[in-house]
């Protein structure tokens, strides 16, 4: 092959196709030219000659069997490829375009891989077809010749990547073979020239020789996938390969091309396996073990023997993860999961759903027994420590167990009602264990159509916000006013916000309603603007999961700019845990929100990580004492030092404070003795919808 690239001319009167063609083409670095119709193109072969032609069948003033019929009665022209392009698919039309000299077909639209494919090998197989015509004029011309010529045919061979295989259809012996053969197939030269192809395959002689006259006859594909060979060493080589015969004379040559796709095979496997294991771990991952369930089921339904499902949690696996970092994490799963094996038997399966969330399918002729015995293992083998990096812990995991088939025969109920029971030992602390029972799925139901109502709320706008006062204890005046989420369901009326807002942000539909809740508090406020009202401070709290997976900043800008508010009528509220969770984004983040003026106040405070050295590092205005503490401060000293203790912390940092859930007299009364700042709750008012505001501030 020389070194210039090859020329394709593109026949077809659709200006859309030739580009798609062009650029297809294009791509791989080939010389196109272009005819839009029969004439054009047999005037520009004569003119200049292309490497191959891509023909479109139907054409207006001459179909393509004309012009491919003429291109191969004429001697200059007949060795050019052609591929017909035609979006027929019967087989009739196949047999014309072949009987008209077509040597493969492509189905429009055009597959850019097969395109690229089957251009590539008529191309390769056309310079091998040109290389063997001058072989043979020069042979029958100047024999003297013969030997130089000879080499340049080899080296012209030896230059490609595939193996060439030259195969005289009278002996069926190799006439020629290049450089890549002989290292692909492990055979000297001299010893591969005196074997026949039969030998390299799994098929007997008279198999190929009959293969081969239907080559010669065009009656057999070209190109075959998937065929093995056998090297010397006698491994499997595993190949494609592409056939033709070549005439000279009364006789046949068939030309052979071989690709070796071990690798890609391989590469394949791997895919295939990935597809169906975890990574990490090795074990099978949640697609391989539902299909695993599915085939364990179906080979037990006529038996008498049953089949637990046990889902299995790591107890406080996301502290470690946060805490040491996401390489211990990993070889703390991976440790996890050798234990795990263990605990079963060799029938037995261990899968990872993903995260810290592993399942085992136990089969056995008491399932429910043993599928105890096997969760009371997993306890155990859990209470040797893990040493990770000089770290020692020791964990504990929460175990659901479901059973086939008392608990249910379907597959993907088994594993959501074993999820559901896992859940359950979770809610009865670390290390439980719990099997599936009827008030769990009527639970999981409910909660399942808590859900659906949730995501019909978003839309239906169902949500409203109701607002509470927050008073200054020196002047006893309302400062501000907290925005609180209440659900309007119908039907049912208000829902408490404990029955629905834990589930929204387990579903993440916590970010979409946060971002509702900032732009209809600033739409509020908007409204109120030149009234008393608008001249009160709004918070609104914010969850973890809209600070970190939602766009708080742009959702603020937005709501502010939209309803002219000023960013100081804003405050947000965030708690310990969601500051704690990628702690230097979340810096970078406040620091934004307070360069824009918006206020930010730690909601909850003393029950997360409670620290001088964190409360430093984040840029923060306010401090909101937990009601758990302020229930106590008149009813035990313990309880009323750690809310002192809190409200001088927090001064010493110049921030402000605020105590909320005050609901009595003596609770105000405490807290504006030791100086603090703001006071919110019952004792002076509830959350109240927007209508019954105006009655309180009057």
């Amino acid at each position: 092959m020389t070194s210039a690239q090859p020329k394709i001319l593109i026949v077809d009167d659709e200006v859309k196709n030739q580009r798609l063609l062009d650029l297809l083409l294009g791509a791989e670095g080939y010389v196109r030219q272009f005819a839009a119709n029969g004439s054009q193109a047999l005037a520009s072969v004569t003119l200049d000659p292309p490497d191959l032609i891509l023909l479109d069948i139907m054409m207006p003033d001459m179909d393509g069997y004309q012009v491919a019929r003429q291109l191969k009665a004429e001697p200059t022209t007949s060795n050019i490829p052609i591929i017909m392009l035609t979006a027929q698919l019967d087989s009739a039309s196949r047999i014309k375009g072949l009987d008209a000299g077509a040597e493969e077909f492509l189905t429009k639209p055009v597959d850019r891989a097969e395109l690229s494919l089957r251009v590539r090998n008529l191309l390769r197989l056309k310079a091998y077809g040109d290389l063997l015509q001058s072989y043979s004029t020069v042979l029958e011309k100047e024999v003297q010749k013969r030997s130089a010529d000879l080499q340049r045919f080899r080296m012209a061979m030896d230059a490609t990547a595939d193996a060439i295989l030259l195969i005289d259809r009278a002996t069926m012996r190799f006439v020629e073979v290049n450089e890549t053969a002989v290292k692909m197939f492990g055979y000297p030269r001299e010893e591969l020239m005196q074997m026949g192809i039969w030998q390299l395959g799994t098929h007997a002689r008279q198999e190929m020789e009959d293969l081969y006259d239907l080559v010669i006859a065009g009656e057999s594909p070209t190109t075959f996938h998937d065929m093995t060979y056998r090297r010397k060493d006698g491994t499997p080589l595993q190949v494609e390969i592409d056939r033709h015969a070549q005439n000279s004379g009364a006789e046949w040559t068939i030309v052979i091309v071989v690709r070796d796709v071990t690798e890609r095979r391989e590469a394949q496997a791997r895919l295939e396996h990935l597809a169906h294991y975890d990574p990490l771990t090795g074990l099978p991952n949640r697609t391989q073990i539902y299909q695993t369930l599915r085939k364990v089921l179906m080979q037990t339904a006529s038996s008498d023997w049953q089949v637990g499902v046990l889902i299995v949690d790591l107890d406080n696996f996301k502290t470690i993860n946060d805490t040491l970092g996401h390489a211990i994490g990993d070889q703390l799963l991976d440790e996890f999961s050798n234990r795990l094996v263990q605990c079963v038997e060799m029938r037995d399966t261990v899968g990872r759903l993903g995260g810290d969330e592993f399942a085992l399918i136990v089969l056995m002729d008491d399932a429910e027994r043993a599928a105890g015995h096997v969760a009371a293992k997993v306890a155990e083998a859990l209470k040797k420590p893990f040493v990770l990096q000089g770290h020692e812990m020791t964990l504990t995991a929460s175990i659901g167990i479901a059973v086939f088939p008392s608990d249910s025969p379907d597959p993907e109920i088994l594993m959501t009602y074993a999820d559901t029971a896992m859940y359950r030992a979770k809610q009865a602390g670390p290390g439980s264990c719990r099997y599936f029972t009827a008030q769990m799925n009527a639970e999981a139901l409910a909660r399942l159509d808590l859900e659906m109502a949730l995501r019909k709320a978003i839309d239906g706008k169902e949500f409203v916000l109701y607002y509470q006062p927050k008073v200054d204890l020196k002047t006893g005046i309302v400062v501000g006013l907290e925005a609180l989420l209440r659900w309007n369901r119908p039907g049912q009326g208000l829902v408490p916000p404990g029955a629905f807002i834990p589930l929204l942000e387990e579903t993440g539909m916590i970010v979409r309603v946060g971002s509702w809740v900032i732009a209809e508090a600033c739409r509020q406020m908007g409204e109120w603007k030149g009234t008393k009202l608008g001249e009160l401070q709004v918070s609104v709290n914010i969850s973890g999961k809209q600070f970190v997976e939602g766009d708080l900043e742009a959702d603020i800008v937005r709501a502010l700019e939209v309803n002219g508010l000023p960013a100081n009528m804003l405050e947000i509220e965030l708690t310990e845990t969601s500051l704690m969770s990628n702690a230097d984004d979340t810096i970078a983040q406040m620091q934004r929100l307070r360069k824009l003026g918006v206020q930010i106040s730690i909601d909850d405070f003393g029950t997360g990580y409670s620290n001088l050295a964190y409360l430093r590092r984040f840029p923060i205005d306010k401090l909101k004492i937990d009601i758990a503490f302020i229930r106590e401060i008149t009813l035990s000293e313990d309880g009323a030092a750690i809310v002192l203790a809190i409200i001088r912390m927090a001064h010493s940092l110049k921030l402000e404070v605020i105590a909320e859930g005050v609901e009595t007299i003596e609770q105000r009364d405490f807290l504006r003795e030791n100086e603090c700042d703001y006071i919110q709750g019952y004792f002076f008012s509830p959350p109240l919808a927007v209508s019954k505001l105006g009655v309180i501030l009057n």
